[in-house]
């Protein structure tokens, strides 16, 4: 039987898992999908960060909120990093997506072994949000990142049309009277949000994989962008879910891992399909 613990937390990773899809099958069709890899790996600075102050504080080392907003606002000077290595054209995106990323994560790792050291942030449990592990989450943390991501959800479909017109013709957008660089922002700030919703249950490491295993699945099988977001969310929501409930079941299972590998035997039949 399933507890009511269990079930909030699968239904909120489930709800992590729907809005990864949808975002990322925006995502990948702007081409934005790596973007996922370098917010994810920026996160861990801040997580460690806030992680540290609320324990000097005296508050909870744990506390799934001041985490996340670290996270977020830690992943947002990632981005904005990334900006300015490429602004000048010199540095490729590829390139400097690997620069963030090393070197957020290189201080990510140096912060997480000083906490580890201190009593008041050692027992936080943050080497957790590297590979993610859904056990650990509690009611109240699976509901925050479930409305986080059902709220990036929300978002996609009161914008759908306008994002819409961004990914599949920049010109006519703009032409339009369209708001293109702020449409590319909210896209970035709905890239950023999901990430950082996942860390706890997929990890930071594996969190890209759920935006861009469910999307480029569906890419193979649909034609059409309704039908793409509809199926990115569904395998999402599916590979959220069982790769949850995998991880509680057996505890040497990362909840990332689980969750990615359930997502590719979505995509390995997604490929099968496609060729007949």
């Amino acid at each position: 039987m399933i507890g009511h613990n269990t079930l909030i937390v699968l239904l909120g990773c489930a709800a992590l898992g729907g809005a990864s899809g949808v975002v990322g099958g925006f995502a990948l069709l702007r081409g934005r999908a790596l973007l996922a890899d370098a917010i994810g790996h920026a996160a861990l600075p801040g997580v460690v960060a806030a992680s540290l102050i609320v324990a000097a504080f005296g508050g909870s080392a744990r506390s799934l909120g001041p985490l996340l907003l670290g996270a977020a606002l830690s992943g947002w000077l990632g981005l904005l990093a990334l900006r300015a290595l490429t602004a000048s054209g010199r540095i490729r995106q590829d390139a400097a997506i690997g620069v963030v990323l090393s070197a957020f994560y290189a201080l990510g790792t140096v912060g997480l072994s000083i906490a580890q050291a201190m009593p008041n942030a050692a027992q936080a449990g943050l080497s957790h949000f590297i590979l993610g592990q859904a056990a650990t989450l509690t009611e109240s943390d699976a509901i925050l990142a479930g409305a986080l991501a059902l709220g990036c959800i929300g978002v996609v479909a009161a914008l759908f049309q306008p994002l819409r017109a961004l990914c599949f013709d920049e010109a006519f957008a703009r032409s339009q009277g369209l708001p293109v660089r702020l449409l590319d922002l909210v896209l970035l700030a709905l890239l950023l949000a999901v990430c950082v919703a996942g860390l706890p249950a997929v990890g930071l490491l594996l969190v890209v994989a759920l935006l861009i295993v469910p999307a480029a699945a569906a890419r193979l099988v649909t034609q059409g962008l309704p039908a793409l977001l509809a199926l990115a969310g569904a395998l999402g929501a599916a590979a959220g879910a069982a790769g949850a409930l995998i991880s509680t079941r057996f505890e040497n299972i990362p909840t990332g891992a689980a969750v990615v590998l359930v997502g590719l035997v979505g995509f390995g039949a997604a490929v099968t399909w496609s060729r007949r």
